[in-house]
């Protein structure tokens, strides 16, 4: 209970206090650093208590449960929460290193940690929405770190559109209370099942187009490219690595824990849309040239094998959709901050990165596609399972593109032209390409090691089973 009310209280006294400092000075960047490191370290612990004991719920303020916030901590909200934090963390100790350029910058990071903790442990769907408002208000400002005209643009636009998504996703919670009378996670689940089946639906859909807005699937894609791509490396790991898990986690977390119904009838139709991600991405990302726009449309493309697997279902779809989504995060983290720097060592981390978005073993993306391809062999769709290759066949290969053009330059010292030239000499540091490696290491690490990884994955699939079972009890 103690360290669920931590989770949150951490990063938000923590992001108060800085907000207001200026976070250029170097020690304001490393104390956010600290601050982020010891809300990992909170939610760690937590994980710990959840995974021994199951799930731990407590109601803010001594409040009743329907007056108070419910924060609830199951093996699937700890899994992204402690894996937002970690990227949050990567990145700003990334951005520490080579001088954070605006005062608002580290303090923001830690926000968003506040934000993004809050909607991934709470049990009631608007406290979802609140926290949910709170972490992308502090991505819409990260959008614009920089103050060039791309990052301005890409701020608009991210604004714009992620504005859309939080007003569907407003209209679906009205919904939700209009016919259940409940916004309890838990109730809303039970009740959902005694609604006609248009209004279940209407409902349901709302969540998904909100949720893949901030995935950017494919049809809701056309934002993404442009903000990934002109972004600050540091930022579109951020929005990579930890915002866009809002997405995966609600689709598992309405889908699969609330919608169950609706899920399984439109599992082909998620499916289908996961397959158009994963080939439009690819094929766009072999299209680009710059190494900031390839990535970007290879977001798209990763996400569509989230949107398989959840379409599956199943132990063992929901189980690959939470170990993939880790994965991705961790592999957009990485190859994100190597655009900004150069080197052999940088190099290398690049390769291990590129390896485990194509599936190639021993880096840690190879056991994320390996449950993805588990779930086409269950699903008995040969098809499914020739698609799943495809995709890969593609990662391999304009990641391979990006390798040949950014890497084997004659002057392994250039700084990308993603990066910032007024800057090259501290993206040139050897802190920063420390961390890269670093990264990489980690995803070696999963690699050989991946029991710790496939466990709470598959612990966080049967937290969404239970709450299943609970709703049609």
């Amino acid at each position: 209970m103690t360290a669920l009310s931590l989770a949150l209280l951490v990063p938000w006294a923590a992001g108060l206090a800085l907000v207001v400092l200026d976070g250029r000075r170097r020690a304001v960047a490393w104390l956010s650093v600290a601050a982020l490191a010891a809300t990992l370290a909170v939610l760690g612990a937590l994980a710990a208590d959840v995974l021994r004991r199951g799930a731990v719920e407590y109601v803010t303020g001594g409040w009743p449960a329907g007056v108070g916030i419910v924060l609830r901590a199951d093996a699937l909200g700890v899994t992204f929460a402690l894996l937002s934090a970690f990227v949050l963390l990567v990145a700003a100790a990334a951005e520490a290193v080579v001088g954070v350029r605006e005062r608002t910058f580290p303090g923001l990071l830690v926000l968003l940690a506040a934000g993004l903790n809050g909607l991934f442990l709470t049990g009631d769907v608007f406290n979802f929405y609140v926290f949910f408002e709170m972490a992308m208000i502090a991505a819409y400002v990260l959008t614009a770190y920089g103050a060039q005209r791309a990052q301005l643009r890409a701020a608009v636009i991210f604004a714009s559109v992620n504005l859309l998504g939080s007003f569907i996703f407003l209209l679906a919670v009205a919904g939700t209370y209009r016919v259940t009378g409940t916004l309890a996670m838990s109730e809303v689940a039970v009740r959902i099942t005694g609604v006609p089946a248009n209004a279940a639906v209407a409902v349901a859909v709302g969540f998904f187009v909100a949720f893949s807005v901030k995935l950017g699937l494919f049809p809701f894609h056309y934002w993404l490219p442009t903000v990934y791509a002109d972004t600050r490396p540091a930022v579109a790991a951020v929005l990579s690595g930890a915002v866009a898990n809002i997405g995966a986690y609600g689709l598992l977390r309405f889908g699969a824990g609330i919608f169950t119904d609706q899920l399984r009838f439109s599992a082909t139709v998620l499916i289908v849309l996961g397959a158009a991600s994963i080939i439009y991405g690819g094929v766009l990302a072999v299209a680009r040239r710059r190494p900031a726009e390839m990535l970007a449309y290879s977001a798209i493309g990763q996400v569509g094998y989230v949107l398989v697997a959840v379409g599956v279902g199943g132990p063992v779809g929901l189980a690959a959709a939470v170990l993939y989504s880790v994965v991705n995060a961790l592999n957009k983290a990485l190859l994100f901050l190597t655009t900004a720097v150069r080197g052999p060592l940088v190099a290398a981390a690049f390769a291990v990165g590129a390896l485990s978005v194509a599936g190639v073993p021993p880096a840690v993306g190879f056991v994320g596609k390996l449950a993805v391809f588990r779930t086409a062999v269950d699903a008995r769709s040969p098809a499914l399972v020739a698609l799943l290759v495809l995709g890969s066949a593609l990662s391999l290969l304009y990641l391979f593109l990006i390798y040949q053009r950014e890497f084997w330059a004659e002057d392994d010292d250039e700084v990308s032209a993603d990066g910032d030239d007024a800057r090259g000499k501290h993206t040139r540091s050897v802190s920063l390409r420390a961390i890269t490696v670093a990264l990489a290491l980690v995803l070696l690490v999963g690699g050989a090691w991946p029991e710790p990884l496939a466990a709470l994955s598959a612990a966080a699939a049967d937290s969404l089973a239970a709450a299943a079972n609970g709703a049609t009890r």
